[in-house]
C-alpha cells in the first residue's frame, strides 16, 4: 500500500486487529521510507456496484457516502457513532445482497430513509427533506403530516 504522506509504493503493517465484531481488519501501518505511521481498514465486499444517478450517469458505490448521509441526518441525536457504522453496514449488505448490480440513487435513499424511521423520527424527517427535496415549509407539514397518520 503506498504511503499517504510520501507516496512509497512499499509499507509496512505492523500491527492487525479485527474490529466490529470481525467484520472489519484495522492494520497500523508504517512507511521506512518517510518513517510516517498511519492506519487503514479492510471491510468485506461481496461484489461492484454502481450507482445509478438522477441524470442516468453511473458512478462506482462510495460506502462513505451512506456513512456520511446518515451522520448528516442523526447530528446532535443520542446515536453512537458504532451504531451509525452498523446501520451503514446492514444497508451495504442489503444492497450488495441484491441481485442487482446497478442500484438507483432512489432505491439507495428509500432504504435509507426506511432504516431511519426505525431507529429516530427526526433524522428520517432530516433525510427526507433532502432525498425529496423538500422546497417550503408545506412540504415539510405533509411529510410530518403522513408519519402522524401512519404512527399508532
Amino acid at each position: 500500500m503506498k504511503c499517504p504522506f510520501c507516496h512509497q509504493p512499499n509499507t509496512f503493517v505492523k500491527d492487525s486487529r479485527d474490529t466490529e465484531e470481525g467484520k472489519t481488519v484495522r492494520r497500523r501501518r508504517y512507511c521506512e521510507f518517510c518513517k510516517g505511521r498511519f492506519t487503514t481498514f479492510e471491510r468485506i465486499q461481496l461484489r461492484e456496484l454502481l450507482v445509478v444517478k438522477r441524470t442516468g450517469a453511473k458512478k462506482p458505490f462510495n460506502r462513505h457516502k451512506i456513512e456520511q448521509s446518515i451522520t448528516t441526518a442523526l447530528r446532535k441525536r443520542n446515536i453512537s457513532n458504532d451504531q451509525i457504522i452498523a446501520l451503514a453496514d446492514r444497508i451495504v449488505l442489503e444492497l450488495e445482497s441484491s441481485n442487482l448490480r446497478e442500484i438507483p440513487t432512489r432505491k439507495i435513499g428509500e432504504i435509507i430513509m426506511n432504516e431511519l424511521a426505525k431507529i429516530d423520527q427526526v433524522a428520517y424527517i432530516r433525510f427526507a427533506s433532502v432525498y425529496k427535496d423538500f422546497s417550503s415549509a408545506r412540504d415539510f407539514a405533509m411529510f410530518i403530516s403522513k408519519i402522524k397518520q401512519k404512527t399508532p
